[in-house]
């Protein structure tokens, strides 16, 4: 999930979110439709107008985009993904699944779903158009600039420039032509990054023409694909580096168990300092009553570590993200950073039987990385 994001909704059981770019973004289309397309398109209407159409025309195209990763997150819920939300943000939207397609037929078909949609929404406004023209020109004008952008979102989002909807439907072939999901993510990436800097190149061409805002944004768009394309490539490869490894390969045994009334300040001073460990099980007669980590201990003022219990300032067990031992690692790895967690205690028979934290990750990950033949 997108950090600087607030809720707004749900659609179809699925969180809908608003990243802090997006009411940027929302205020610049609808400044530019305002006062710079509508105006020079229909010199005859008053500026009031002009106004109205371009909050609504706004609108009506945040929700299209909206639409489009509804399309998504329907068919991955179709193929038994998890959706758990869906982000609007200054480049479009993005769906939060829980796990990545298991089929290349899969994401062939989830990444297909958006623009398909796109090109959809697209025609259905331009038939409004068409059907509005001679009566109502306020409607017509907006349904058209609706289908000239859904059709450009449509055509822009099957560019082969993976992690783009068109770049994924290129891996999901290659991935389905090889067997090999990371050498097919690879190839696809390297698309990715060529679509990019063809962006980045077009973008700084434009500059030279005189039209720096045009340009600046076309190669701020092929910076953020270039980002995308190396960090997803980036993703894949750690999970695939991870996949058939499980918790108990890598966990802590020796787990420093503290008393439910031992003082913070005792803590710290003889159990932080001297063991190095970042988070301690809370036990009361060998049952695990919750967890003491750092920002637990960071939330409580320093004034006050003489007086407050470990019991007080602990996260309670059944408000834990835990693993069992046999949780594979790749899972693992992601319930950290959905939850932007450093460590997960390790649960089996309602005991800690371990604890796994992003040290013990980032050791086998390199590990693995200077083993590589």
């Amino acid at each position: 999930m997108f950090k600087g994001s607030v809720p707004i909704g749900s659609l179809f059981g699925i969180a809908v979110r608003l990243h802090y770019s997006w009411f940027i973004v929302f205020l610049l289309v609808t400044w530019l439709l305002a006062y710079n397309y509508f105006p020079l398109t229909y010199p005859n209407w008053p500026q009031s107008t002009s106004i109205l159409a371009g909050v609504i025309t706004s609108f009506l195209f945040f929700s299209s985009v909206l639409t489009h990763e509804i399309m998504h997150s329907l068919v991955a819920r179709r193929e038994g993904i998890p959706v758990r939300s869906i982000t609007l943000f200054i480049f479009g939207g993005v769906s939060e699944m829980t796990q990545e397609p298991a089929r290349a037929k899969d994401e062939f078909w989830m990444a297909l779903a958006g623009p398909g949609t796109s090109l959809v929404l697209g025609a259905v406004f331009w038939g409004v158009f068409f059907l509005s023209r001679d009566t109502n020109q306020f409607v017509a004008a907006i349904a058209y600039w609706l289908g000239l952008i859904n059709v450009a979102l449509g055509v822009f989002n099957f560019i082969p420039g993976f992690p783009l909807d068109g770049g994924r439907v290129f891996r999901s072939i290659l991935w389905w032509r090889i067997r090999d999901l990371r050498r097919a993510t690879k190839i696809a990436s390297w698309f990715g990054r060529g679509v990019a800097f063809l962006f980045i190149a077009g973008g700084i061409l434009i500059i030279f023409t005189g039209n720096w805002f045009n340009g600046l944004w076309i190669a701020f768009i092929g910076w953020f694909l270039d980002n995308a394309a190396t960090n997803s490539y980036r993703q894949v490869a750690l999970q695939e580096m991870l996949k058939g490894h499980i918790a108990r390969e890598i966990m802590t045994t020796e787990c420093t168990l503290v008393s439910p009334d031992m003082t913070i300040e005792r803590l710290v001073n003889e159990y932080v300092f001297t063991t190095g460990r970042r988070c301690f099980p809370v036990t009361d007669e060998s049952r695990v009553r919750g967890l003491v980590t750092m920002a637990d201990i960071r939330a409580v003022p320093r004034d006050r570590w003489s007086s407050v219990k470990a019991r007080e300032a602990m996260t309670n067990l059944d408000q834990l993200k835990t693993v069992s031992p046999t949780e594979e690692l790749a899972n693992v790895l992601q319930i950290m950073a959905q939850s932007d967690i450093n460590q997960v205690p390790v649960v089996e028979d309602h005991k800690i039987v371990g604890m796994i934290g992003r040290d013990n990750l980032i050791a086998f990950i390199n590990m693995n990385a200077e083993l590589k033949p």
